[in-house]
């Protein structure tokens, strides 16, 4: 009997992990192959690859992002071969099982939840005595009928067989991510999650993790993310577990985890800020709204000041970079009380903030409560709101703008110094910078073209030029910076028009080949000859003191030359800067 697991990720660079446990469970009865494939190839080039792999078999891993392409997948191949058995298992189809059943014929079976034991005693059966009623977490037709056996129990984590030391996984560790599992199940009960619907922490062996790690590390594994739902619910375990990774860690390898901000201990931030290398660790952390009664509401506990104090203490360490979580769409969430939402936790300045939107999945407790609060989401995946009793769709579009323009100008990093300038001094809040701005991207037909690094710079300028805005000539020369500041290699024509007159260019690279400490002994030190200042250079004038106001924040509105050295062996851009008074006047230094 061939057996093949499938599934299509969301990009090429992620792996999925339940096929893996699949694999690792049935063996050594079984042999399966592993196949995997993203939502953007073609579905014809998939049925093609599974076809000719000649399987009985196929079992598919099912989530909200993939169920759509996987089941044009299923409905051709059932067309090409009828005796294909079909095997559908994973979060999007365990739960409205008949509902599947009566409108996917291709799902010859459905594995419901934890799919291990129930895959393996499936296989069994499919090659022995076929009586499908004796395994329990299995749902299928019998006669026309469905039936739908009894959930099992929970599988002893202890005993689960490793997942990560497949011989075929090996040349793919270095370029993609790696996910691993410590434990299953959430301590909580959010009411819009999956998670809530199993009670209970289960937890697998640490010491079997600890070596599957070292395995994973040694064969040339990057990037391992954690998927435990809150790594850090146990403090001794995510004690134990950080310290193993620092000490054992490759360098070059980045591990990321899910935590819970508010009940992380100040004394365990301490000891991270303390003994962890910079870059090794990577914080992923839900706040979703910070309006207490709306948390209320879908049963989610969190103290917001505890966990400002976790971000604030993180973000001051310097070592961890964090990724913070919103929902809009959440139960009595208005577009009011959204706006304070990403005002608070913006003014955490975290190093990511993912705007998402309410996901009606099914199995939550908010979907089957989507009446109360007026809910209106798509029929298909990924069930995303469309509106409700207080946000209309109209605001969503509105907040789907500022999300747009979230990822592009501040998720991405391309010019720090300028919105934090921008939310700080200009807008009245940040979601108002990203509302206005948002709102001008999509009126002007941008969100439907592509774009160059070059065209965001011109685009936010276009945009502060029409909002008439006073501080442009300040926020231009923030904008020089940081173009220049995150250039690896000197722009062949940067973003914007050329002003400085010749006379004044002339003047400065005359005087910084006399006189190279102008800009400081640093500058001095690189002991640039006249071919190399011209080619290696670019050099601007703006109207503040640009080192002063990097340092402090204070704009000090003083003409200034600003220079970026693009160093060709390093390919790392360093920024000096002086008065211009101390060039234009020569005689008075």
């Amino acid at each position: 009997m061939k057996i093949v697991c499938a599934t299509l990720n969301a990009k090429y660079i992620h792996t999925n992990l339940a096929i893996r446990y699949l694999k690792a469970y049935v063996q050594p009865q079984f042999a399966v192959e592993i196949a995997e494939y993203t939502i953007k190839d073609q579905a014809m080039s998939i049925v093609t690859d599974l076809y000719q792999k000649k399987p009985d078999v196929i079992g598919f891993s099912c989530y909200i992002w993939n169920i759509d392409e996987t089941i044009k997948v299923m409905k051709m191949l059932k067309k090409i071969d009828p005796h294909i058995t079909i095997v559908a298992g994973g979060p999007e189809v365990s739960y409205d099982v008949r509902q599947w059943l009566e409108t996917v014929p291709e799902f010859d079976f459905i594995v419901i939840g934890e799919g291990e034991e129930t895959f393996k005693q499936l296989l069994w059966q499919l090659e022995g005595a076929r009586d499908f009623r004796s395994v329990h977490g299995l749902a299928f037709r019998e006669d026309g009928k469905i039936i739908i056996n009894p959930q099992r129990n929970k599988i002893n984590l202890a005993d689960m067989p490793s997942p990560y030391r497949f011989q075929e996984d090996v040349p793919h560790l270095a370029k993609r991510v790696t996910y691993i599992e410590t434990s299953r199940g959430c301590p909580f009960s959010c009411q819009f999650c999956l998670s809530s619907i199993e009670v209970g922490v289960r937890y697998f062996d640490r010491e079997k993790i600890k070596e599957d790690i070292r395995y994973l590390m040694k064969h040339g594994a990057r990037t391992i993310k954690f998927v435990d739902r809150t790594f850090n619910i146990s403090r001794s375990y995510a004690m134990e577990m950080f310290q193993f990774l620092i000490d054992e860690h490759v360098p070059g390898t980045v591990f990321q985890f899910e935590i819970t901000a508010d009940i992380m201990r100040p004394e365990v931030i301490e000891f991270l800020n303390k003994e962890a290398p910079p870059g090794l660790f990577r914080f992923e952390i839900g706040v979703q709204s910070t309006n207490d009664e709306v948390n209320r509401l879908v049963m989610r506990k969190q103290n917001f000041a505890k966990l400002t104090r976790t971000v604030t203490l993180v973000k001051q360490g310097g070592k961890i970079a964090q990724h913070l979580d919103l929902i809009a769409g959440l139960p009595e969430e208005d577009y009011t009380s959204f706006r304070k939402t990403f005002n608070d936790v913006f003014a955490l300045r975290p190093e990511e903030l993912q705007l998402g939107f309410l996901k009606m999945l099914r199995g939550t407790g908010l979907r089957l409560r989507a009446p109360e609060y007026g809910y209106v989401f798509m029929d298909h995946a990924p069930y995303e709101v469309l509106k409700n009793n207080v946000l209309s769709f109209d605001d969503i579009i509105r907040i789907k703008q500022v999300e747009d323009v979230l990822e592009k100008y501040w998720n991405d990093h391309r010019m720090d110094e300028t919105i934090d300038y921008l939310v700080t001094h200009v807008f009245p809040t940040p979601f108002d910078f990203f509302q206005a701005f948002g709102t001008y991207w999509d009126e002007q037909g941008w969100a439907r073209i592509g774009h160059q690094l070059e065209d965001l710079f011109r685009r936010l300028y276009a945009f502060l030029q029409a909002t008439q805005i006073e501080q442009v000539p300040i926020i231009e020369a923030l904008m020089k910076y940081d173009y220049l500041k995150n250039q690896k290699h000197k722009p062949r024509k940067p973003w914007w028009e050329e002003k400085i007159a010749k006379e004044e260019r002339t003047i400065v690279y005359r005087q910084l080949l006399e006189n190279p400490l102008l800009l400081g002994e640093p500058f001095a030190a690189l002991e640039l000859e006249e071919k190399e200042l011209f080619k290696h250079t670019v050099m601007e004038i703006i109207p503040i003191d640009i080192d002063h106001y990097v340092k402090t924040k204070e704009v000090r509105n003083t003409k200034t030359v600003m220079v970026a050295y693009f160093d060709p062996m390093q390919r790392k851009t360093a920024i000096f800067s002086a008065p211009f008074s101390l060039f234009a006047h020569p005689a008075k230094k």
